[in-house]
């Protein structure tokens, strides 16, 4: 399976990490910025790097050619319709919530701000709509009692995320398809930008 890995960040690097373990090729990495720490860790593998024209944004011409999959990782760039159907599967993203609940940036920081008990971790493809393509593989924890989001995310969502990733690109590989069933909008949630 050939993929092209568009992220950041330590998340970036860890799904890095977690793909090559996989043993899919990794045909390129996308980045905002051309210093970034998976910029980095991409060369240091002897990976492509494209840093995007827009950081907003991932256009076509950004992803490798003949890739099966795009996969984001710690990215809040869009990835086009031409970008997404440039990939034979399509792309996934991990959003740290119970997708639809808490859609957006802050997913983790609304989630303690709004005391759920529960949180969790969702695989979903990439669409149109930020946060609001079909639902790959989905998996909850609890909330231990004053914890931050941070300690949160560190302990329990950044881990979920890379065991989740890694269960729907096996299924990818084995299927030659993605797993995947529609969002309930009726429990479809916002979680902007706290710092706005």
């Amino acid at each position: 399976m050939r993929i092209t890995l568009v992220g950041s960040r330590h998340f970036g690097v860890t799904t890095l990490e977690m793909l090559r373990q996989r043993g899919v090729d990794i045909v390129r990495v996308v980045v905002a910025d051309a210093e970034d720490r998976l910029a980095a860790a991409a060369r240091a593998a002897g990976i492509a790097v494209t840093v995007q024209a827009n950081p907003r944004l991932v256009v076509a011409s950004e992803i490798a050619e003949a890739t099966d999959l795009i996969v984001t990782a710690h990215s809040h760039a869009r990835i086009s319709k031409e970008a997404l159907a440039a990939a034979r599967l399509g792309g996934i993203g991990y959003h740290p919530s119970l997708l639809p609940r808490h859609r957006g940036i802050a997913a983790v920081e609304w989630t303690i701000r709004e005391g759920d008990p529960i949180a969790g971790g969702t695989v979903y493809h990439l669409a149109d709509r930020m946060d609001a393509g079909a639902i790959a593989a989905q998996e909850w924890c609890f909330v231990k009692k004053g914890e931050t989001a941070r300690e949160l995310w560190e302990r329990a969502l950044a881990p979920l995320g890379q065991k989740l990733l890694g269960e729907v690109i096996d299924y990818a590989k084995i299927h030659n398809v993605l797993p995947g069933k529609p969002q309930d909008e009726q429990f479809a949630t916002k979680a902007p930008s706290l710092s706005d």
